[in-house]
């Protein structure tokens, strides 16, 4: 295999690059200078590009497999143990930092603790079957027992060989306690967008998988069932996981009050919704199993708030089930047009996402466009400064939802549509964007942005606006009482 492909597939790029339009980059969530000393005793850098000298980490990829891991839970509980599975090529020492996310006084992550020095063996080869990549046949390397006393969050370890690779596995600690506002990260979805491993052979994602001669392959060859039980490709981040490290940099620095938990914990009922005054998703979260929308929509009957910070939420149905040792939740399948049986799209089993979010998934952005104002007298957009026809630069981006006249509505008190932007798709035909606002009988509140840039509009350098910001406040604020 050339150079060109390892460059073209080693931090992610194939598949962070294809639909993300905020290029996140290889660390979207630590902003901080921290630097590390090596064995030597010397300071190096947090990160370096490896065509660079002078030292510091390079990023693993996926055809030399430096290191890469994943844990055997996406989340877990203060007092329960998480396992890591982690692949070091060659065999050598590592160690695993952990680090929180949070606002940090703007570094964006906090480290919590340190691994001992761990000894490092290359993993067997990941197994396929039928375009089904999966670790699960990894042997234990690390047990991190989580301290009662750790603070509830979405967490990132980071590898690091001796030799100075570094790759990254997200993971949450939750707890069904009471709070204003649950977390919802979209795992599911994440796992959906997975091509690890990203090698030109064998990795597939529902999206992507490669033919023989390493040329990418869509849709239609790709993945029907994905399992958790493996790295994410690149980095060892997911696809647009700084939309949520957004949103949490953000509310942490002003004091919301916030439980943290995964779809997957919404889906096998590990958490009640019905604690929280409100649910916050706060990434593009667009694979949904049938006992996730339920909880949501016994959520909202409860009078618990649903708030949806990007676009195209709900569009797929999917299935949870077993790995091959029998543990739940680890595979993920979707059909999607393929084969027989029911269709795999929301709006096509009679039940399209309209009907709990307001509007529902319209097209792909091909470049930004503005978000423009509707209804600014409405208390969303008080103190703002926004105006009816304002336009927000760069606010509607890489996919956009609208209300369809054509499509039942959920039952409402009162609904409103509080922006409306015109944008041209890739065949340069105008369509437009709307953000949607209605009450429930129960009196829950849902808010659907209609774009991917609404969170990174929060917190995210270069993409940050005191309007969306305030907006933002506006809704938290009037759902957990304090407006």
């Amino acid at each position: 295999m050339g150079a060109e492909q390892i460059r073209r597939w080693e931090s992610g790029a194939l598949a962070h690059a294809v639909t993300d339009p905020f290029g996140q980059g290889p660390l979207p969530w630590l902003r901080g200078s921290e630097n590390y000393f090596d064995d030597t005793g010397q300071v190096v850098p947090w990160y370096a590009d490896p065509t660079l000298s002078g030292g510091g980490t390079r990023t693993a990829d996926d055809v030399r497999r430096q290191i890469k891991g994943f844990t055997s839970t996406g989340a877990a509980a203060p007092g329960e143990a998480i396992d890591f599975h982690i692949t070091v090529d060659p065999p050598q020492q590592f160690s695993v930092d952990v680090y929180r996310i949070g606002h940090y006084g703007g570094d964006g992550a906090s480290k919590i603790t340190t691994s001992p020095r761990l000894s490092g063996i290359v993993q067997p080869a990941p197994l396929t079957a039928d375009r089904t990549v999966s670790c699960h046949h990894w042997w234990l390397s690390w047990r991190m027992q989580v301290p009662s006393y750790w603070s509830l969050g979405a967490y990132v370890a980071v590898l690091t060989t001796l030799d100075g690779h570094r790759s990254h596995i997200p993971f949450t600690i939750r707890d069904n306690h009471p709070a204003d506002l649950l977390l919802v990260l979209p795992d599911v979805t994440w796992q959906a967008y997975n091509l690890y491993p990203e090698d030109g052979r064998t990795g597939a994602s529902l999206y992507h998988a490669w033919d023989e001669e390493g040329r990418l392959l869509g849709e239609e060859d790709a993945a029907v069932t994905v399992s958790f039980d493996r790295p994410y490709a690149g980095a060892g981040l997911p696809l647009h996981v700084g939309h949520a490290y957004d949103f949490i940099r953000w509310a942490e620095r002003y004091g919301y009050d916030l439980a943290y938990a995964d779809t997957r914990d919404l889906h096998a009922g590990r958490v009640d919704p019905t604690r929280y005054r409100g649910l916050v998703f706060p990434g593009h979260d667009e694979y949904w199993s049938v006992p996730m929308r339920r909880a949501a929509e016994r959520a909202r009957e409860h009078g618990t708030s649903l708030v949806y910070l990007s676009a195209n939420t709900m569009y797929w149905q999917v299935s949870l089930g077993p790995s091959a040792s029998g543990v739940p939740d680890r595979l993920l399948t979707c059909r999607k047009r393929r084969g027989p049986g029911k269709p795999a799209l929301w709006r096509e089993i009679d039940r399209p996402e309209q009907q709990l979010l307001g509007i529902q998934y319209a097209g792909r952005v091909p470049e930004p466009h503005p978000l423009v104002v509707r209804n600014a007298e409405h208390w969303l957009w008080d103190a703002t400064g926004a105006r009816e026809g304002d336009e927000i630069e760069g606010l509607v981006a890489g996919e956009a939802d609208r209300y369809f006249p054509r499509t039942t509505l959920p039952e409402h008190d009162n609904r409103i549509l509080l922006a409306h932007s015109p944008y041209q798709d890739s065949e340069g035909v105008m369509r437009h964007q709307e953000t949607s606002l209605y009450r429930a009988p129960s009196g829950a509140l849902v808010f659907a942005s209609g774009t991917f840039a609404w969170s990174p509009a929060l917190d995210r350098p270069g993409h940050v606006d005191p309007r969306i910001q305030k907006a933002t406040a506006n809704l938290l604020d009037r759902i957990c009482k304090r407006a």
